[in-house]
């Protein structure tokens, strides 16, 4: 069954319900830091990939609270976790950081990559400028946005491929919107990984990836589902359903027990055939409140990038951008 996901963390429950055992070649930790689930993945055969159906190497999945929206402290927590993540992925490595903001700003819930571009903090064309210039504290920091396919007519992987033969950065980060496979995960999930990405793989549209192997230097990604299909919101809206029938004594009697017993991946694909005759079964959605939301993320991931990049830099700073 197809189910779409661009997380790891969810590939690798859906192996765990279909065969109740860990996925061999797979580490996994998970771990708190306030109100924020913290869950590790790392590949590390060429098994776990298999099973996985993602490339061996780091995934960290940071799942955030609600209270974000409100830029308050949870809002500066996750800044300060994607931060310190980022900075483990990046193993100390100095030089000249691409970051590349996937996506199409034109359409909000694919705008998430040129948003994070828009509050990045970019410094390269300084350090040519003005050689002499003391910029202790800060990193040489470049950003492109390739915008898409179908409106460039030029693969972004090829986009891509010209700037870093011509910059020569030391690394890129790379940031898109992803997909899900559950509603609750959907713009409070951030994934990051050392593996680079693959745009549009997550809906089906397979573009040319972004990684060391395609670019010759060592790739980033960073990640938010902004959308899932339709089959999931419907399947998590009966799971909602039941939860409140069955609420209580027995109110439900055995037909809801029934329902609420089928695995989830059976009732997946009971409404996915339901949906395709009708022409939804490939249909996408995103909450309505997308705009706003998206903004918010889009600012935590530049914080942390920014954070990151140029030590000299505090949170009270990150306004000025």
């Amino acid at each position: 069954m197809q189910r779409r996901t661009d997380l790891a963390l969810e590939s690798r429950e859906m192996y765990r319900a279909e065969n109740n055992h860990e996925v061999p070649g797979v580490k996994v930790k998970t771990e708190m830091a306030g109100n924020t689930q913290i869950t590790r993945v790392k590949i590390i055969n060429d098994e776990g990939e298999k099973e996985i159906g993602k490339p061996v190497g780091s995934y960290i999945t940071l799942e955030l609270p609600l209270d974000i929206r409100d830029k308050g402290a949870a809002y500066e927590l996750a800044i300060d976790l994607l931060c310190t993540q980022l900075k483990g992925l990046m193993k100390d490595r100095s030089g000249t950081v691409l970051i590349v903001g996937l996506g199409n700003r034109s359409i909000t819930p694919d705008s998430l990559g040129p948003r994070v571009v828009g509050y990045s903090l970019v410094t390269r064309h300084l350090f040519d400028l003005l050689p002499d210039n003391n910029y202790k504290g800060y990193g040489s920091v470049c950003a492109i946005t390739p915008g898409v396919l179908g409106i460039t007519g030029i693969e972004t992987g090829e986009i891509i491929r010209g700037v870093v033969d011509r910059v020569k950065p030391d690394l890129v980060i790379a940031i898109d919107a992803l997909a899900s496979r559950r509603m609750d995960r959907v713009n409070r999930t951030i994934q990051l990984s050392d593996t680079g990405i693959t745009p549009g793989s997550g809906v089906g549209n397979h573009r040319n990836g972004i990684t060391e192997e395609t670019l010759g230097v060592p790739v980033i990604a960073i990640g938010v589902p902004t959308v899932v299909d339709a089959a999931t919101m419907a399947n998590d809206t009966i799971d909602m359903i039941l939860d409140e029938l069955m609420d209580g004594a027995d109110q439900g009697g055995d037909f809801y027990k029934m329902l609420q017993e089928l695995d989830r991946d059976e009732k997946y694909s009971m409404i996915q055939e339901v949906l395709t005759p009708k022409g939804m079964g490939d249909l996408i959605v995103t909450p309505k409140d997308i705009d706003e939301v998206v903004d918010t993320v889009a600012q935590i991931i530049s914080g942390g990038i920014n954070l990151a990049l140029h030590p000299s830099m505090t949170l009270e700073d990150l306004g000025r951008y």
